[in-house]
């Protein structure tokens, strides 16, 4: 018998990372429609992420900046939460602080016990992702639940090809 872990068919407890970009907000909605039909409480988890001390500039000192990055957070997340409840959805929500995002979202995951996660393919990393690779693709390798990614809309920045079908770095 393997040791995997066996999730319900109907989720109870659904994570959403939420960085309060367009994908976000719209991975929200759908999470939000999931969560009032299975009657599952929604989870969501903003992680700051944060830098190494030799790549903030002298100008922003570590904790103002952290500070109010987590005001920030927690003032959207409030927000997210308030029109959840008014549309009748059980929510919690907490900001997490940390150099790795993606292993902060599998701490939370596996801390809040979350059976299903949904995340969208694109946030406001920006050029992050050429970098680091994509947080999205981490947390699809590594969660062990059931997961639903959400295509972001194509940005206007994609180029055409010859065929006509649109090219992106991503």
């Amino acid at each position: 018998m393997s040791d995997a872990q066996t999730f319900p068919a109907i989720p109870t407890r659904i994570l959403l990372p939420i960085d309060f970009s367009p994908s976000s907000q719209a991975a929200l909605e759908m999470a939000a429609d999931l969560a009032e039909h299975f009657r599952a409480e929604l989870y969501l988890v903003n992680v700051i992420p944060m830098f190494p001390t030799t790549t903030i500039p002298d100008l922003i000192p570590e904790g103002e900046f952290l500070r109010e990055a987590r005001e920030f957070a927690e003032s959207h997340l409030a927000k997210c939460r308030a029109a959840l409840t008014s549309r009748g959805v059980k929510s919690k929500s907490s900001v997490e602080v940390g150099n790795d995002v993606a292993g902060n979202i599998m701490e939370v995951i596996e801390r809040e016990h979350a059976d299903l996660v949904v995340i969208s393919t694109h946030g406001i990393s920006g050029w992050h992702p050429l970098i680091f690779g994509s947080i999205a693709e981490k947390i699809v390798k590594l969660a062990q639940c059931p997961l639903l990614l959400l295509r972001s809309a194509k940005p206007d920045t994609a180029v055409q090809t010859v065929s006509g079908r649109a090219s992106e770095w991503w």
